[in-house]
């Protein structure tokens, strides 16, 4: 709520401005063309500030000067009823500045209830700039998240914010999408120069399609600065077994970066944050979460997270192999859900694909429809998971106030422990909605114009999620869990309009 405020107070004080400047224009000589400001009209505070002290009280008005005020009020002027208008939008700003900060007040109070609070992120690729978005609005909002899970490119964000101060961790996501929104290698400067001309022209979505179209092409052909090259000769010329010839780019730039930006010995020794993150056994085929609870967390864990066959080679760590863990699941919010002892936890839910949409039209439209139901599907799969929890929890309740004693038997207490407290969760789901413009590609389309858009669509969304403080009560315990989502809600809200 605190970016809101902001937003209004620039707001009242540009319209504060303004009066202050048509208040000191009228005060001073009559110019041609402008009436003087009538200061009878002026509340004290205005007056102040257009430098008058209004009528001259009767008997104490020097005779060497003459008063240009007339005994009788006259018509008000032009620029009074503008000074007029300008005290009155003051009060307005006043009155809005202090509404906003109930709210936050609100916000906050219920936000305190919450023992955990978990930021879970998602892999996506270069969509990965709308959580940047998110974590902004919360941090403005001052919502601290101590537990940040991610996969893939949601390891990468997670691991810059939990392995920095707060006061940095914006600048420091600003610098990472900064680095790697442009092209490696001797491209980087006519990206520039190609992004200046843009700049120039009205953008349209065909511009849009075929700036986006060229940022993907300049990534296969050339890579992205700060994260991946590809290899200086084919993986099929190569000898067996190398990084080279399992993989077509090499992510030795992604590493540097990673230790460039993030502070690992902060993640690993502050016990009031917690970072997670996915990855793939590639021997077993099996799910893994390193956990900074459990493990000494370093750059290699969250290489291993995002290293995507076959664009990505397997990163070795204590003699296992590790794949991107977004090929088994890709989503980490159903390690939040599973954690012991349970807690009162609200979590934001941060999806770069979306679950449902339109049917395809075209082999295109397939391709992309098929990566949102890939990647999306895990998240609805958490959720249902917490609903039949829930059930299973109040079914066994029920049955307890049955027994004999209201008790059950000793050998069954700690088995059925986990499932037997009336810890909630309160689930945000903020799930970025493709433009139309975008395609298949969109996961790999690393340019400019991609990155912003994805920014601000996470900041507009997530602000429009903390105004409504009702959503973060603690959920009914009987029922154990809520769900919430922006998107769904306008969905329903336009559709009650037909």
């Amino acid at each position: 709520m605190a970016g809101i405020c902001s937003e209004f107070g620039a707001r009242g004080s540009g319209l504060g401005a303004r009066g202050s400047g048509l208040g000191a224009r009228g005060s001073g000589k009559r110019s041609r063309g402008f009436a003087r400001v009538d200061m009878d009209t002026l509340s004290a505070p205005l007056r102040k500030r257009v430098g008058g002290r209004g009528r001259p009280e009767p008997g104490n008005v020097d005779p060497r000067k003459k008063t240009r005020h007339s005994p009788v009020p006259g018509p008000e002027t032009k620029h009074a009823s503008a000074a007029r208008r300008c005290d009155a939008a003051a009060s307005i700003h006043v009155q809005t500045g202090n509404t906003m900060k109930d709210a936050s007040k609100r916000l906050h109070g219920r936000i305190a209830q919450y023992p955990a609070i978990a930021l879970v992120l998602q892999g996506g690729g270069a969509l990965g700039a709308y959580q940047c978005g998110v974590y902004q609005a919360l941090n403005e909002a001052a919502i601290r998240p101590n537990w940040y899970a991610g996969i893939s490119i949601g390891a990468i964000n997670a691991a810059i914010i939990a392995g920095n101060r707060p006061e940095d961790r914006i600048e420091r996501l600003r610098d990472f999408w900064e680095t790697i929104c442009e092209p490696a290698g001797l491209a980087t400067w006519p990206a520039i120069s190609i992004r200046a001309g843009l700049a120039m022209l009205p953008m349209n979505p065909a511009l849009e399609t075929w700036a986006a179209t060229m940022s993907a092409l300049a990534a296969l052909w050339q890579g992205q600065r700060g994260f991946f090259e590809p290899w200086p000769a084919s993986p099929f010329l190569l000898s067996d077994g190398s990084p080279q010839a399992t993989s077509f780019y090499d992510t030795t730039p992604l590493l540097a970066t990673l230790e460039r930006l993030v502070d690992f010995d902060r993640i690993n020794g502050d016990a009031d944050v917690r970072l997670t993150v996915g990855v793939t056994d590639v021997e077993s085929g099996n799910f893994r979460y390193f956990d900074s609870r459990e493990t000494r967390i370093g750059p290699k864990h969250v290489l291993a997270s995002g290293a995507l066959p076959p664009a990505f080679a397997p990163v070795e760590i204590e003699g296992r192999f590790y794949w991107d863990g977004g090929i088994v699941s890709n989503t980490p919010l159903e390690h939040i859900l599973d954690d012991w002892p349970r807690r009162d936890t609200l979590a934001f839910q941060v999806d770069l694909w979306s679950a449902s949409g339109p049917k395809p039209q075209t082999m295109m439209d397939v391709l992309e429809r098929g990566k949102d139901i890939q990647y999306s599907s895990r998240t609805r799969h958490g959720t249902d998971m917490v609903a039949r929890t829930q059930q299973l929890r109040t079914a066994l309740n029920e049955l307890i106030e049955r027994l004999p004693g209201k008790q059950l038997p000793e050998n069954m207490r700690e088995a059925l422990a986990p499932w037997m407290d009336d810890r909630v969760f309160n689930i945000f789901h903020l799930i970025y909605q493709a433009r139309p413009h975008e395609q298949q590609f969109k996961d790999y389309a690393f340019g400019r114009f991609s990155m912003e858009n994805h920014w601000q669509s996470g900041l507009h969304d997530t602000r429009a999620t903390l105004q409504r403080t009702e959503w973060f009560d603690l959920p009914d315990r009987d029922a154990g869990y809520a769900v919430h989502d922006i998107h769904r809600q306008e969905q329903k809200r336009r559709l009650t309009r037909f």
